[in-house]
């Protein structure tokens, strides 16, 4: 079905207090339409929440950006993480989805993963929106839950659903793996990735908000979006180097070495995300929508390094 289109005024974020929605709703703001932010705070365990009260809230709203969810999780203590993602993810968006259902919501635009496509690509085969879905882990797999769930309330109705798989976002406020890796460089710590030689796609935060006003009145489907361009573990540090006006301390460990070590301590999943390359093919939601990722690397690592 068509979506609602870009004239749309009423838009509903939930998550509108994360990492990516502080950024989304700040742009819909600037442009003048009327955001209602939907939290924990605000609304309670959306999982928890009756679909019909939820509605209540989403009257008279032209669309619903979906962006709350449970990321992955490093060192993940829940008892059941594949439930604990399941409720996060998959139960939570089907709350929201049948309330936007319900309260006649024209377009849904959820965030997912491009790990719902596998944990890594082979060089020169980035992912693309036709490849087959291969999650790996919890988080993946209640992504890729979440996605067919989604697709299943909005088939044969008027609400058209959008969903924009993700690979590492970073940029003000980034946290996890991304914001790790910045502080080891900040601290000037030697780090054994220079023989790494791999490619990795990335979003930063202004590219991908954009993404998100693109999506407002592009076909429904499933699409990636990611930077203009890919980066090597080694490149992505001394970017990071730069934006900090510091030394890159690479040191050059022979990435079999590398991979065994993390074996050893424990990290092994931590080793092979910097390790493997994983690209996505973002050309499809470009030509649909007309988005081009118009910031560099530089740029949002400059916003990055920029004080809070």
């Amino acid at each position: 079905m068509a979506g609602a289109g870009s004239d749309a005024q009423r838009v509903a974020v939930t998550g509108a207090d994360g990492f990516i929605g502080r950024a989304l709703v700040a742009r819909l703001r600037e442009e003048g339409r009327d955001v209602r932010a939907i939290t924990r705070a605000t609304h309670g365990d959306l999982a928890a929440i009756e679909p019909r009260q939820l509605a209540s809230s989403l009257r008279g709203v032209d669309m619903v950006f979906h962006l709350a969810a449970r990321a992955h999780v490093m060192d993940d203590r829940a008892a059941d993480p594949d439930a604990a993602f399941r409720t996060a993810n998959v139960v939570a968006t089907g709350c929201v989805a049948r309330a936007a259902l319900d309260a006649g919501v024209r377009r849904f635009v959820m965030a997912s993963t491009a790990k719902v496509n596998g944990e890594s690509t082979q060089p020169g085969r980035p992912f693309r929106v036709d490849d087959p879905a291969a999650p790996q882990d919890a988080y993946a797999r209640s992504k890729w839950d979440a996605e067919k769930l989604l697709a299943g309330i909005a088939e044969n109705t008027l609400m058209s659903a959008v969903v924009l798989r993700l690979p590492l976002v970073y940029g003000p406020g980034v946290r996890g793996n991304f914001r790790k890796l910045w502080d080891a460089v900040a601290q000037r710590r030697w780090l054994p990735f220079a023989a790494i030689d791999n490619r990795r796609s990335l979003v930063g935060l202004g590219n991908l908000v954009d993404a998100f006003i693109a999506a407002m009145p592009a076909p429904s489907g499933t699409y990636f979006v990611a930077d203009a361009e890919s980066v090597s573990t080694p490149q992505l540090v001394r970017a990071i180097a730069e934006a900090q006006h510091v030394e890159a301390n690479l040191a050059y460990v022979p990435t079999p070495l590398l991979r065994l070590a993390g074996v050893l301590t424990g990290r092994r999943a931590a080793i092979e995300r910097l390790a493997s390359s994983l690209e996505v093919d973002a050309r499809s939601f470009c030509s649909t929508s007309g988005w081009q990722p118009r910031h560099t690397l530089a740029d949002e690592l400059a916003r990055l390094s920029e004080p809070a």
